[in-house]
């Protein structure tokens, strides 16, 4: 049986990622790859229910409760989806998993790192990415991107998102093996040549 790849995409909303996930898929696949493009929260079926709580709730939602939303759906989607394609010899993409709990949830709202690291292995039953891919922008870029239309979380301000920046850059710095950063400033084809360069010492 064939071990796929599980590569994990992360970083700010506005920071590129999701653009680079879905050119890395298309260079796979012209590759002769077989690949799953896939993300979190809301993955297909039960994930994508959760994600609309998630970025669209109007309500109070503390913080604990918030990370366990993310946990949940985190359990189905590594359960259901990512272990099966990882079984058939797939490439997984993921546009978040892990490293975006860590980094909103544990520096952006101050919960506690251990714990959440302990709940996080919980709920993906000791899994990890092969690779993940940090895509760093200063705050007021990716705000810029995103634009006026926010949902939940883009709409936690400033003084958030740079503990989240800072967050993403110790995780890199204490993982440096799983963990590479790419600065999301340069231009979309020079950032793609960037993540295919790693892609290949895979």
């Amino acid at each position: 049986m064939t071990k796929g790849l599980f590569i994990t995409f992360e970083g700010a909303d506005g920071c590129g990622k999701t653009t680079q996930i879905e050119l890395l898929d298309k260079y796979l696949r012209e590759k002769g790859q077989q690949t799953l493009l896939t993300r979190e929260p809301g993955a297909k079926g039960l994930g994508v229910k959760l994600r609309e709580i998630l970025l669209n709730y109007d309500g109070e939602v503390s913080p604990q409760c918030e990370s366990f939303l993310f946990l949940a759906d985190r359990a189905q989607h590594v359960d259901c989806i990512i272990k099966p394609a990882l079984k058939e010899g797939k490439v997984v993409l993921c546009d978040r998993h892990t490293d975006s709990t860590v980094a909103y949830q544990g520096y952006g709202r101050g919960l506690d790192l251990s714990r959440i690291n302990m709940l996080n292995d919980i709920a993906t039953s000791g899994l990890k990415p092969d690779l993940t891919i940090v895509f760093d922008i200063d705050v007021e870029t990716s705000m810029q991107r995103v634009g006026k239309e926010k949902d939940r979380m883009e709409s936690s301000g400033v003084e958030f998102f740079n503990k989240v920046r800072e967050g993403y850059l110790e995780i890199a710095e204490k993982e440096p093996n799983r963990v590479k950063v790419i600065n999301s400033s340069d231009t979309i084809e020079n950032i793609h040549k960037k993540v295919v360069e790693l892609i290949e010492k895979l």
